[in-house]
């Protein structure tokens, strides 16, 4: 489970632990938030340990896989959500910041995933992956023109390998959150003038919590939705379709 720290990664987290699953809890920097989740899931009577790792370097990502099998046993799932963002006008995207955005959320779900499944087809045991996506894999963004390719290309690499593994008994799915409480929504959410001018475009009226996210990652990774693959899920309080006049 990558970024879960805080937010919605952390939401999902402590939400799959209800549900009965052991979770690696992966963190980058907020080491305090990572134990913090790690401590909350032992005390539901799950196993739990967090992994420090940058999931936007290839290598810590591989390892990460193997130290949470070694940990926690045999995997069944991935949640790939760690994810970042940076404002810049297209003129103003420096190589640095592109390829940061870049790596995070779409290069990293690639090879955690191949990590991730090459683990599950040794074992010849069946799996699920669940990407945190964003409503902007399809819904343009001025000033995240990095963020919003990489959330469009995870849209195709769901889809590809939904075709690609659904023969190893392995799901592939998308959950696309919409305006969510979150450390990375923390200037929005800090100005009232522009969390109402968010709501207005929300039909359900309101900014959606991680437990939004978290319960549907729950039904994801449950044997409710065996049949469930290559999809897109998005929640969003409506927001994505509503294309009524401000």
């Amino acid at each position: 489970m990558t970024g879960s720290d805080q937010g919605i990664g952390q939401a999902i987290a402590l939400r799959l632990a209800e549900e009965g699953a052991d979770v690696a809890v992966n963190y980058r920097k907020n080491r305090e938030g990572g134990e913090e989740t790690a401590d909350r899931i032992r005390k539901m009577g799950r196993k739990s340990t967090a992994f420090q790792a940058d999931v936007g370097h290839i290598a810590e990502g591989r390892q990460l896989i193997e130290d949470a099998a070694k940990a926690l046993g045999p995997l069944d799932i991935l949640v790939n959500n760690a994810g970042i963002e940076k404002r810049a006008s297209f003129l103003d995207v420096s190589e640095e910041d592109y390829r940061a955005v870049v790596e995070v959320n779409m290069t990293a779900p690639f090879f955690l995933a191949q990590a991730f499944v090459r683990h599950l087809v040794a074992e010849k045991r069946p799996g699920k992956v669940i990407n945190i996506s964003s409503v902007h894999e399809e819904l343009p963004f001025p000033h995240f023109t990095p963020y919003c390719m990489a959330k469009g290309g995870l849209k195709m690499m769901t889809r590809n390998l939904a075709v690609e593994l659904g023969s190893c008994g392995v799901t592939v799915n998308n959950i696309a959150p919409g305006a969510i409480a979150t450390p990375i929504n923390k200037a929005m959410l800090s100005d009232p003038e522009l969390v109402s001018k968010v709501t207005k475009n929300i039909p359900l009226g309101r900014i959606g919590k991680p437990e939004d996210v978290a319960a549907l990652a729950a039904f994801l990774a449950s044997s409710d939705a065996d049949y469930v693959t290559g999809a897109t899920f998005f929640v969003d309080g409506g927001l994505l379709w509503n294309y009524s006049e401000q």
